[in-house]
């Protein structure tokens, strides 16, 4: 089937990789397939499966490229933001669903099996996106409550994703919710201001 001999293992990966990212973006989750990855670099099946191990490995690489790219997004909206920096957390997630909406629902669609582990990366990239939003909560905390950023950031990211959810498939128009975004800051401002007075 194809071109064994044209890329070394490294190379392979990349290829394979790449593709399965532009896929993933391109037809989601439950349309994705590695046999399609595979037909559109040249290679077999096999390769694939030989390189990364598994379908559920494929995806979660493909899942950290994506922490990658958010990570990038949202430290340049940070970067830009001045002082409404929680405005710029919440925009920058927002924007990245809409403009990557198969890749975005992909981290939260994909399931491992309950004995698999996550590979190490993996870990790593999206504790670089959290951390980015952690860190920016720690700052707006009183210097005592700081050693709770890490929970209360979990919580306000769960709830944005909530609003964003919403927006995206309709039921925040159904309730007669125009605003979103705005709604999701505002509540994000309200948390944020209660745990300042605390």
């Amino acid at each position: 089937m194809g071109r064994r001999s044209d890329h070394s293992r490294a190379e392979l990966a990349e290829l394979i990789l790449s593709e399965a990212h532009v896929l993933m973006a391109e037809v989601g989750f439950q349309a994705f397939s590695a046999r399609e990855v595979a037909k559109r670099i040249g290679y077999s099946i096999g390769t694939i499966y030989n390189v990364f191990g598994s379908l559920d490995r494929l995806v979660l690489a493909v899942n950290s490229r994506t922490f990658v790219a958010w990570a990038a997004l949202i430290r340049a909206r940070l970067d830009a933001a001045g002082a409404d920096r929680v405005a710029a957390l919440v925009e920058g997630y927002f924007d990245f669903a809409e403009a990557n909406p198969h890749l975005w629902m992909a981290i939260y669609d994909h399931r491992l099996p309950p004995d698999a582990p996550f590979p190490e990366d993996y870990f790593r990239q999206r504790a670089e996106l959290t951390g980015l939003v952690e860190a920016e909560i720690a700052a707006i905390l009183p210097a005592g409550q700081r050693g709770d950023a890490a929970a209360l950031a979990r919580s306000l990211v769960a709830m944005v994703h909530g609003h964003c959810v919403f927006a995206l498939n309709g039921t925040f128009a159904l309730l007669g919710e125009a605003d979103a975004r705005g709604a999701a800051l505002a509540r994000a401002r309200e948390v944020l201001a209660a745990w300042g007075k605390e």
